[in-house]
């Protein structure tokens, strides 16, 4: 009786799992650059194939969790980064009474203060939410990204592989979202203020700048290149 030969999917399933094995070894000594080891293009096959996600996903959680903090030393828990971005936020709310309250050039800063505040502090929270919702677990928060360094959110890759591709997309989605919206609350609550119409409209340029920078950029190189993946992946995979 000959023995049974291994399936196709056996096959790739254990030529990933050696692939991975080797990656892993790579960051134990140091070299945390996952591009140049061939990791993310792994992880795209890993993606689009559910048993290999069931049989590698805490690999390839660890490897991502191992090189990312080696890689990234400004980093903290998730309750201090959620607390200090909830904390932002709150500044702004702060500005918007102060702009109820003040008049002239110190009401219109005030409104900018909060657009600016808001931006900056929903962004997190609201990619957090999300991952809450969607059961992605998040590890820490960081700074980085490109320039200016801006806070961000690390996930737990395992769980992030585990997530419908669909659900993985509007979790990049979730906080370029809010950050575009804020601007545009502070504009619609600017008639309970006294800030002047320079500050309105500048905080409405403002808004609309974000807008285009993230039609520009982002989706090339920040959430919404990632949005556009997972989408990508979940078109794929739907129509199979």
């Amino acid at each position: 009786m000959q023995p049974l030969r291994p399936t196709p999917d056996e096959v790739r399933l254990l030529g990933t799992r050696e692939a991975l094995d080797l990656i892993e070894a790579e960051v134990a000594v140091g070299r945390t650059d996952l591009g140049a080891l061939g990791f993310w293009r792994l992880v795209g096959r890993i993606k689009r194939d559910p048993v290999m996600i069931i049989e590698l996903a805490d690999q390839v959680g660890r490897i991502d969790r191992d090189a990312f903090r080696a890689r990234v030393r400004a980093r903290v828990p998730v309750w201090l980064g959620t607390l200090t971005l909830v904390a932002v936020a709150l500044v702004g709310v702060v500005a918007i009474v102060l702009a109820s309250v003040w008049t002239g050039a110190l009401a219109g800063i005030a409104l900018l203060a909060a657009g600016g505040a808001w931006s900056i502090g929903v962004h997190g929270p609201a990619h957090q939410a999300y991952a809450w919702f969607s059961g992605i677990r998040i590890t820490d928060y960081f700074l980085g990204g490109p320039p200016p360094p801006r806070p961000g959110v690390k996930t737990d890759y395992a769980s992030y592989l585990r997530t419908d591709p669909s659900r993985r997309a509007w979790f990049h989605a979730s906080g370029a979202v809010a950050t575009k919206v804020a601007p545009f609350v502070a504009v619609a609550l600017s008639p309970l203020t006294n800030a002047p119409a320079w500050a309105v409209i500048a905080m409405a340029a403002y808004g609309v700048l974000q807008i285009v920078t993230d039609v520009a950029f982002s989706t090339r190189t920040g959430d919404w290149k990632k949005y556009r993946r997972e989408r990508a992946i979940a078109h794929e995979l739907m129509h199979r």
